[in-house]
């Protein structure tokens, strides 16, 4: 007999929130972090009577993959960018004397320069730390070592590696290295002890104020709804360290490569550059891989988004040496074996299937046989086919979340002036029921997600603010400039707060 994979009760909820990424947030330091601004903007949710809190995965990012949080050096540890210099000072690891190098708060990341100036100040701190300041983290530092001991070490091994290669990617390493001699790493531990104890204790202080942050939310009925990538990137911690997990060749060269078969948009496909999984090999482990890495997001979040959930289905894997996605071919995924021992191991899965894109009766099949809801878009509600669209209102089921737009979409107000033709802006008038204005379009759709039928609502905080498309976080087919948006200081205010409050009120949100 099969168990029964029964929702959550929190997940049968009608419930709404927003979708903002933490380096969206403002900061005098570059980049948006777990500090002040993120319990203002917990404080701000709160008084608009949201639930979830969505943000963008919380990996490290590097410039060599744009600062792209879905293509990341770990699948397990946090972006130390995110570390919060105001939280530093609280822990007692710095004087205030040490929070001058501040910039003007802009409307574009700067990763650069929150990279120099927290890279200082942690070191700084780190000093500190060693001579007694914050004297009663010590323990905990020391238990959150032993406890992530599965990913942690082998991280710090791979950032301290990559500094003495000037950066190069692991495949490029010398082969004691690239591959995992275990004497000339044990040399390595011994010699480099301080540095990759440094990196440790980021990862820790990363890792603590994230959890601050996040009962700071729980406290206050908000839920930390994350988002988990399905694949990661070849030059990473996880590729290095379990190479047989992956369709290598022993020198590092991707025998297989993600990404996603041509369709009407893209002539093309889309190739990812990241290695597909050898999901043999993953099996004859009994899944530990993934199953660690669902239980690392189950501790961050209270609700996780499974990113490029068909490939749990099929997935489709390219060549190694391809220039383009069209010579690929679809090979089945782990399917219902993996969750079945992910469920075993794990209890639970609160997890939302991303079923977005070429989905097949499979993909469905898979979501529903495990009740994860499905995810809703209201700009692809609207096109010749709106009356059996998936993602129109009227054809939802209650166990999914809809969307105005994802981080990968235009913001509405872009996507109704530069997007869309006659069609779809005739279809949505009438759907609608309204003559509609450009500036009115942010708001309608907020209106269909909330009154419809799905149990959750998310909506990007650029649609709140009927930003334009300057506003967008990413374009999937631009390489650069994207994961730049930033929320100016007080742009979001108690005028937004009670719109929101009395929408999700009016429809039992």
């Amino acid at each position: 007999m099969k168990a029964d994979y029964t929702i959550t009760a929190d997940l049968n909820t009608r419930a709404a929130g927003l979708l903002m990424h933490i380096s969206s947030l403002p900061s005098p330091y570059g980049l948006g972090d777990f500090g002040p601004e993120a319990r203002r903007f917990a404080d701000f949710l709160t008084e608009a009577r949201q639930t979830y809190w969505q943000l963008l995965p919380l990996n490290p990012v590097e410039r060599n993959s744009a600062y792209s949080p879905y293509s990341s050096t770990s699948s397990m540890a946090l972006n130390t960018l995110f570390i919060s210099p105001e939280e530093l000072l609280t822990e007692g690891l710095l004087q205030q004397e040490d929070l001058t190098a501040k910039v003007p708060v802009s409307a574009c990341a700067d990763f650069e320069t929150a990279a120099m100036i927290r890279g200082r100040l942690l070191k700084k701190a780190y000093e500190n730390f060693l001579t007694g300041a914050g004297g009663a983290l010590r323990d905990e530092y020391t238990a959150f070592c032993d406890r992530e001991a599965y990913w942690l070490k082998d991280f710090s091994l791979y950032l301290c590696l990559k500094d003495r290669f000037n950066g190069k990617s692991w495949p490029d390493w010398p082969e004691p290295y690239r591959l995992r001699n275990r004497q000339v790493l044990e040399e390595l531990e011994l010699s480099r002890a301080a540095e990759l104890d440094f990196i440790r204790w980021c990862q820790y202080l990363a890792n603590k104020q994230w959890l601050d942050l996040k009962a700071y939310c729980n406290v206050r009925s908000l839920r930390l709804f994350g988002d988990m990538p399905f694949y990661v990137a070849l030059d990473s911690a996880d590729v290095w360290a379990h190479p047989s997990l992956f369709a290598l060749s022993e020198d590092g060269t991707m025998l297989g490569v993600a990404g996603v078969p041509p369709d009407y948009f893209n002539s093309a496909g889309q190739l990812w550059g990241m290695p597909v999984f050898n999901w043999d090999a993953m099996e004859q482990q009994g899944y530990r891989w993934w199953i660690k890495r669902t239980e690392r997001n189950m501790e961050l979040f209270d609700l996780v988004r499974f990113d490029h959930f068909r490939a749990f289905s099929s997935y489709w894997e390219v060549p190694g040496g391809e220039e383009t996605a069209i010579n690929g071919r679809w090979l089945p995924g782990p399917g219902e074996k993996f969750f079945d021992m992910a469920y075993a191991a794990l209890g639970r899965l609160p997890f939302v299937a991303e079923d977005l894109g070429d989905i097949d009766e499979a993909v469905y099949e898979l979501r529903d046989r495990f009740n994860f809801p499905g995810m809703r878009v209201l700009q692809f509600a609207f096109g010749n086919d709106m009356d059996s669209s998936v993602h129109i209102p009227h054809n939802y089921t209650e166990n999914s979340f809809v969307y105005t737009g994802t981080h990968d979409n235009n913001t509405s107000l872009g996507w109704y002036l530069s997007d869309i033709g006659t069609c779809e802006r005739s279809n949505l008038e009438q759907y609608t029921g309204r003559l509609l204005t450009a500036a009115r379009v942010p708001d309608e759709l907020i209106k269909l997600a909330y009154s419809s039928r799905a149990n959750g609502a998310i909506i990007p905080v650029q649609d709140v603010l009927c930003l334009n498309a300057s506003a967008r976080m990413n374009n999937p087919a631009r390489p650069d400039g994207n994961w730049l948006w930033r929320l100016l200081p007080d742009q979001l205010h108690a005028d937004h707060a009670r719109k929101l409050a009395g929408c999700a009120e009016q429809c039992g949100r």
